[in-house]
């Protein structure tokens, strides 16, 4: 196996360490999801307890008021209380039925659900006879029953048991509960560092496997050039790059030997050899430092988290790399199939816009497409149609992945042969670094995303409103916060079912993404609501905008399993920021939550600012 990793090119290495990096945050990934899979089932047992006990309580209460109506019957001789007793009695028996149904799931504990069930039948029926003798009776004449009081007795005795047992299982599935939660902590705690090393780790090898044959390399020119003629790079270089530059070097070093050997050989042929001794030398050097500044490129491409830094890391070397040469990166988008620049150098302008993949002939055909004269080769759609450049001389080299497309280089220019090198190597570890940075930035979008609408989620958003009171503090300018939630949402999971509920959300989702600025952030804050940020803009001036978006949605006509969910209507509360609100954005999120209560009582399907925004908009008229 280390025979295996260590042999072939640089660029292999490159994408082994990259896959192990991919394979080791997929584990990791998987155990999250997996014990956040195992919490979620617990907690759901453990709030299925709660509901079995609370229903358990309201079986034995229902079942006591109705004994208490009896026995002030008994005390007050009050004939009203045969109502309450029939009243009670029935609610116990449907709670006694409801229990039954909710420990299905539990053969011991619904065989004790259903002895309790026929019990409290056979108080209920004692309590309800009981009731008709006092609808039938002198008032004045006692009615007693020592059966009765016996099956009492019997039913809290049973019920006794029957809650104890689900407390302990309650507990247990708690205890289940805290145990996955454990286990996601100690996922996290154990999984980021060993990520962290391994990315550590695989940058120290790689630059410890550029720079040893490198060193090795410069040790025997220098002892060369010191006039040990006999000097030869001997070993194994582990790449064939490298493999490559020592064969070469060997070889000119023998035939070197070859001609001083030669006495016979005019001095013509000496100098001339010299003079290919001190060229070779001269591309040696260059290639080592090319390879040293590309291992640092990869290492920074690598690190890089955000597009902004990836194009930073670009436009530092790759002019570094192609000296002179004016160019532009472009990446692939998936959802939109187009190329869109990420970066450009040495004053070249670019259409921000982008251009499909089949305007690119490099593209088209799999390999390097260049144009070095007018008229040399057919000249690609993208350079035509952009307005600030010459198609008479240019080169698109392609960034393909496992036989994906990943983006493409243009170079403003010719390559000349001595650059193939450079080129070859920096294309390969651009290729790397974007499939790198595009599964980094797909994880991260599955960290700050809500599944269901695609809206952020309510981590995100607290973490946005934190840096957004920040900025709104440094310029003094306006942050507002919308609260809002769809009204009655309730009555669509009871009536539809919850998956009606989902289709309701996903269609205001939709909606609001539509009709709010791209500078707002829309997030789901939990259940049905929703937030949104506002940077730049006071209360007054964004209640407009919402009233447009709940006009909107009101007029939206949802559709789910053939039906439709009726008229769907939201409240909304506003609320913004001041300098005497806590800086973390809860007060913000507290004001904006007061209005939106506000806007539920005075009816609902309505825009309601905070009373203190609306106090500063009065005085500032």
């Amino acid at each position: 196996m280390t025979e295996f990793f260590l042999a072939g090119s640089l660029s292999r290495r490159i994408k082994i360490l990259c896959g192990m990096v991919c394979a080791v945050l997929v584990l990791f990934g998987g155990l999250l999801l997996d014990e956040a899979a195992r919490m979620q089932s617990s907690l759901g047992w453990v709030a299925h307890s709660a509901e079995v006990l609370k229903t358990a309580n309201q079986a034995i209460g229902h079942l006591r008021a109705a004994e208490s109506a009896q026995r002030s019957y008994l005390l007050n001789h009050e004939v009203e209380q045969a109502r309450i007793i029939d009243s009670e009695s029935q609610q116990a028996r449907r709670a006694a039925g409801t229990i039954a149904w909710l420990t299905l799931d539990n053969p011991s504990q619904n065989a004790r659900a259903q002895n309790v069930r026929a019990l409290i039948d056979d108080r209920a029926a004692n309590l309800r006879e009981s009731a008709m003798q006092i609808r039938q009776r002198d008032p004045a004449e006692p009615a007693t029953s020592a059966r009765g009081h016996f099956i009492m007795l019997l039913v809290e005795a049973r019920l006794g048991d029957f809650l104890t047992e689900e407390r302990m299982l309650s507990n247990s599935r708690m205890a289940a509960a805290t145990s996955h939660l454990d286990g996601i902590r100690w996922l996290v705690l154990g999984g980021v560092p060993v990520t962290m090393l391994l990315i550590v780790l695989m940058g120290l090898v790689l630059i410890r496997r550029i720079r040893r044959p490198v060193e090795a390399m410069m040790a025997v020119m220098s002892q060369f050039g010191a006039g040990d003629r006999s000097a030869r790079i001997e070993g194994a270089m582990r790449s064939e790059e490298f493999e490559r530059l020592a064969y070469g070097y060997n070889a000119m070093a023998d035939e070197l030997a070859v001609a001083v050997a030669d006495q016979n050989h005019s001095e013509e042929r000496l100098r001339i050899a010299n003079l290919e001794l001190s060229r070779n030398s001269e591309d040696l050097r260059e290639r080592s430092e090319v390879i040293e500044l590309l291992g640092g490129m990869a290492h920074r491409m690598q690190a890089a988290r955000t597009d902004e830094e990836l194009a930073s890391v670009i436009r530092v070397f790759v002019p570094r790399v192609l000296t002179d040469m004016p160019g532009a990166l472009y990446a692939h988008n998936n959802s939109r199939n187009l190329l869109v620049p990420i970066a450009a150098w040495g004053g070249l302008e670019v259409e921000s816009s982008g251009f499909a993949p089949d305007q690119c002939w490099a593209l088209r055909r799999g390999q390097s497409h260049f144009v070095i004269e007018p008229g040399s080769d057919i000249v690609c759609a993208h350079v035509l149609n952009n307005p600030h450049d010459q198609p008479d001389h240019y080169h698109c080299e392609p960034l393909l992945a496992g036989g994906e497309v990943i983006g493409v280089l243009y170079l403003k220019g010719v390559v000349q042969a001595e650059n193939r090198f450079r080129l070859t190597v920096l294309t390969e570890n651009i290729a790397s670094a974007l499939v790198n940075h595009r599964l980094q930035r797909g994880l991260r979008e599955q960290t700050i995303r809500d599944p269901l609408t695609g809206l952020f989620n309510r981590r995100y958003m607290e973490e946005t409103l934190a840096l957004e009171v920040a900025r709104a503090l440094r310029s003094k300018s306006a942050l507002s916060l919308v609260m809002c939630d769809v009204d009655h949402f309730k009555r669509y999971n009871d009536e539809f079912g919850h998956d009606a509920g989902d289709a309701v959300l996903q269609a205001v989702s939709a909606e609001m993404r539509a009709r709010f600025r791209d500078g707002d952030v829309i997030c789901r804050f939990g259940g049905e609501e929703f937030t949104i940020i506002a940077p730049g803009t006071d209360a007054a001036t964004l209640s407009n905008r919402v009233n447009m978006v709940r006009q909107a949605i009101s007029e939206l006509a949802v559709h789910h399993a053939g039906r439709t969910l009726g008229a769907v209507t939201m409240s909304f509360g506003i609320a913004t920021w001041d300098e005497s609100m806590e800086r973390d954005g809860s007060t913000l999120i507290t004001a904006a939550d007061g209005a939106l209560y506000r806007a539920k009582r005075e009816g609902r399907n309505r825009v309601t600012i905070d009373k203190r925004a609306e106090a500063e908009e009065s005085s500032a008229a």
